[in-house]
């Protein structure tokens, strides 16, 4: 293989933060590229860039959903993070171009439209001097073939409140939000540089759930980092137990090179207690899971396929993202079953973390 090819790139986040050191220790690469570097690419290939490129977005993920990015980098300081390191400062694209790229993926037969970047909630301040998150799901819920829309990675601090009326009233926009706490007292929330208080979180919390009764709210939750006691960890896992989310991820603290928490705070806290703090954690999540699981017993829900496993068709329901969340197994597949398509399923039984249904015909 060698011998046909002509030039070695490497692209990404490992050679934007160390261009140097790969340099260096892997000479044999012709060019490292960063995270932005298109135009680089384009004009050291010896081809004229242009912002409008020109092609058709090959999916890798199931025909059906698709990740749409609506913004590159971010402008928050937390303490532990290095993406705004890597990815540079918040850049929104422009709404006319996520519409136009949406609808070129309903024309594909995308149903699902996933809205990801490193922090939606400050979408449109860079571009437009003002939050724009409302109305780009508005304008995106209007498109043709689109029957659900999901929003991750939605940060707490000024959380754009605009879009609880458009995700309570729309039918294809997912009562479904991701929003990461990460931690509750204000101790830690300050060491994290979080820029929100354990009060406004809750009330945060409250809102959300008060003007979208039936959503389901994903978050993570980060133990161990420099600085919590016992006293915190007890209060962060009374405030799980009290907020009982639909659906958490845990993760524990590790140094990451050149951030505020590795120039400023000793990693003090012994992995094997981070690592129980996580199991404790997720110990309490299990409980939540299967509490809610079990009461959709009976209940029938909107189910989008998206494949077969085994003997059986898995798939989801608005509540849940793609390999993140729970899955919908359907137990009767006597009759023909499409992936990509939608069916009315009722719940029979449930798991921690699956739910079993029958499609009704």
């Amino acid at each position: 293989i060698s011998d046909e090819i002509e030039r070695l790139f490497v692209i990404g986040c490992l050679s934007e933060r160390y261009k140097k050191e790969l340099e260096s220790e892997i000479p044999e690469v012709d060019q490292y590229f960063g995270v932005n570097d298109l135009a680089k690419i384009i004009r050291f290939l010896g081809a004229e860039y242009k912002k409008n490129l020109i092609g058709e977005r090959v999916l890798i993920t199931p025909k059906h959903y698709a990740y749409l990015k609506i913004s590159e980098g971010c402008d928050r300081k937390c303490s532990f993070c290095s993406i705004p390191d890597i990815r540079g400062k918040h850049i929104s694209r422009p709404i006319e171009d996520i519409v136009e790229e949406t609808k070129k993926l309903a024309e594909k037969g995308v149903k699902e439209i996933i809205l990801i970047a490193q922090d939606l909630t400050y979408y449109g301040l860079d571009l437009y001097k003002d939050r724009r998150l409302g109305e780009l799901i508005s304008q995106i819920s209007d498109i043709k073939g689109i029957e659900w829309i999901r929003l991750h990675y939605a940060f707490p601090t000024n959380f754009p409140l605009d879009i609880l009326p458009l995700i309570g009233e729309k039918p294809n926009i997912c009562k479904y939000i991701d929003i990461p706490v990460q931690h509750i007292t204000d101790k830690m929330l300050n060491i994290m540089r979080r820029g929100i208080s354990s009060k406004e979180t809750y009330l945060l919390l409250e809102k959300i759930r008060k003007e979208i009764p039936d959503v389901a709210l994903r978050t993570t939750i980060m133990v161990g980092h420099p600085g919590e006691s016992e006293k915190d960890f007890r209060a962060l896992k009374q405030f799980i137990s009290e907020i009982q989310f639909d659906r958490l991820g845990v993760f524990t603290y590790s140094y990451e090179e050149d951030t505020y928490s590795y120039n400023h705070y000793k990693d003090s806290i012994p992995e094997k207690l981070k690592e129980n703090r996580e199991n404790e954690i997720l110990e309490i999540q299990e409980s939540i899971s299967m509490h809610l699981n079990y009461n959709k017993i009976g209940k029938l829900f909107k189910v989008i396929v998206d494949g077969r496993e085994g003997d059986y068709f898995t798939g989801r329901t608005e509540y849940d993202s793609p390999e993140i969340d729970n899955e919908v197994i359907i137990t009767n597949t006597d009759k023909e079953i499409k992936p990509g398509e939608f069916y009315q399923v009722k719940i029979t039984d449930a798991e921690t973390y699956d739910l079993f249904g029958e499609v009704l015909w």
